[in-house]
């Protein structure tokens, strides 16, 4: 099948839970994992509609970018960020997605503060405290959206989670819902209720992760096919 037919399933795929759930589809903001995939195939997902595409390599993005790839879309940072690498980002990526400690958000803070700008973030959440994944833990998440209200050049607009790769469908709605209950938790005492974005779910769990409430979701393999790793 092609890119542009393997969008139009996952569309009737996120249609279909999100009416499961007494959801609007509308409502959820389809992203394409872009990794692996050359600007080519980001255009031909552009031009079958996709609602935005997310890269999880600097060096990828930063290339594609010199190539036009994602012109038509909004670009989204979806993988870990060093702060190393942070300057590459801010600025390019219109939202970037995996934001989980206080020293990332420095550093993203000064990169915009530079550039005079200001970058929209989700706050990574790593529900599964796992020692080898960033983000905040749950327990440290309300005080890590603090900090990043006191940023003046970021602008927070929701959460995003990665289950562990491990975990049984039933241990991944629960992780699901625990995320849910914290984006409510702070989009009630911190946000004033005005965060957009709860991005969970991926090729394998997405409808899940829609039907648990999430309003983005990252489908990389349903859309471009399998990954060819070197």
């Amino acid at each position: 099948m092609s890119i542009a037919e393997n969008i139009a399933q996952v569309r009737a795929n996120i249609a279909a839970a999100a009416q499961a759930a007494g959801r609007n589809p509308g409502d959820i903001l389809l992203v394409g994992a872009s990794k692996m995939n050359d600007a080519a195939a980001c255009r031909e997902a552009i031009a079958a509609g996709i609602d935005a595409l997310g890269e999880n390599r600097v060096q990828e993005m930063t290339a594609k970018l010199a190539e036009n790839a994602y012109a038509g879309a909004p670009l989204h940072f979806i993988g870990h960020l060093q702060r190393n690498k942070v300057r590459q980002v801010v600025g390019k990526a219109g939202l970037i997605q995996s934001v989980g400690s206080p020293e990332l958000l420095d550093e993203i803070e000064k990169a915009a503060a530079r550039l005079e700008l200001t970058q929209d973030i989700l706050l990574e959440v790593n529900i599964g405290e796992e020692a080898a994944k960033s983000g905040f833990p749950p327990a440290e998440l309300f005080r890590g959206a603090q900090a990043a209200l006191e940023r003046e050049h970021l602008r927070v607009l929701g959460l995003m989670t990665i289950p562990p790769a491990d975990a049984s469908r039933e241990e991944n709605l629960r992780y699901f819902d625990k995320v849910r209950a914290l984006f409510i938790d702070i989009n009630e005492k911190l946000f004033h209720n005005s965060l957009r974005y709860l991005s969970m779910g991926m090729s394998g769990d997405y409808e899940d992760a829609i039907r648990a409430g999430a309003t983005m979701v990252r489908v990389g393999t349903a859309i471009f096919g399998s990954r060819h790793y070197v």
